[in-house]
């Protein structure tokens, strides 16, 4: 039974990871712009075109359905000179791969803000210890859950779903990684605040906010997008921006054209 659960649940990650046809206006960051900007420690969140990439910008509400760790030449000939991320796949598990396997998606970089080189050194050597744990595809009713890509799920529960798995401690969906890895660092991402009158009798007034770590599966890649400890960071501004450079087309009949629609 578990060999044809197996089968099974490998034909379903492969359904559910092959690129379907999405039309957005997005415009993808030149490869040789992100490689220029990128430090080890980045979050580099895409915009997938797959099902159930479709289905996870659903269920959070977001743009972003996949999160990869920039670990820049931390893999030390322990794989091929271009791979400089590590990210969890469904089918493939955790893997490194170069910047190649972005070129055509939207993406956005958040760069986690103050951490120490120590620090950043220890949540890289984190997820590079991971490479190779896989998904437990045998477990087929988390995978068929995403052959609707708009699951008919209450808002309340649709961050729940997006928790893959049974448990497995080997397992890890991108996410999933990249939040561990931060945790085991104790460097913050979306962690649940309460708030306590101050035990300083200096400061009788002052108030004290308590963190509390929120579990690694209930995060998504949205979360590295709204975290107030994580920086955006933009290619185009980072490398200089002058809007006095730019070059517009100024011919009468143009400016309100449609995109595809304009004057020849």
């Amino acid at each position: 039974m578990g060999f044809m659960l197996g089968r099974v649940g490998n034909w379903l990650g492969r359904a559910l990871s092959r690129p379907t046809h999405v039309h957005t206006l997005s415009q993808p960051t030149p490869v040789a712009d992100l490689l220029a900007c990128l430090r080890p420690g980045d979050v580099l969140l895409v915009e997938g075109h797959s099902r159930i990439s479709t289905a996870i910008k659903y269920l959070t509400q977001s743009t972003w359905s996949h999160a990869a760790l920039y670990v820049g030449d931390a893999l030390n000939g322990r794989a091929p000179p271009d791979h400089c991320f590590v990210e969890a796949d469904i089918v493939a598990g955790v893997r490194s791969i170069g910047i190649g396997e972005f070129a055509s998606l939207h993406s956005r970089i958040c760069r986690p803000s103050g951490l120490s080189d120590e620090d950043c050194d220890a949540v890289v050597a984190y997820a590079i210890a991971r490479i190779g744990h896989q998904y437990d595809l045998r477990n087929v009713f988390d995978l068929a859950r995403y052959l609707l890509p708009t699951p008919p799920v209450p808002q309340r529960f649709r961050r729940r779903m997006l928790a893959l798995g049974s448990g497995d401690p080997t397992r890890a969906i991108c996410s999933t990684l990249i939040a561990q890895a931060f945790q085991s660092v104790r460097y913050p991402i979306l962690p649940a605040i309460t708030r306590r009158a101050s035990r300083d009798p200096m400061c009788p007034g002052c108030v004290e906010e308590i963190l509390h770590v929120r579990h690694h599966s209930l995060f998504a890649p949205r979360d590295f997008d709204v975290s107030p400890y994580f920086a955006v960071v933009k290619p185009t501004l980072a490398r200089g921006f002058d809007y006095r450079a730019l070059q517009w087309d100024d011919r009468p009949g143009r400016e309100d054209a449609p995109r595809g629609e304009a004057m020849a």
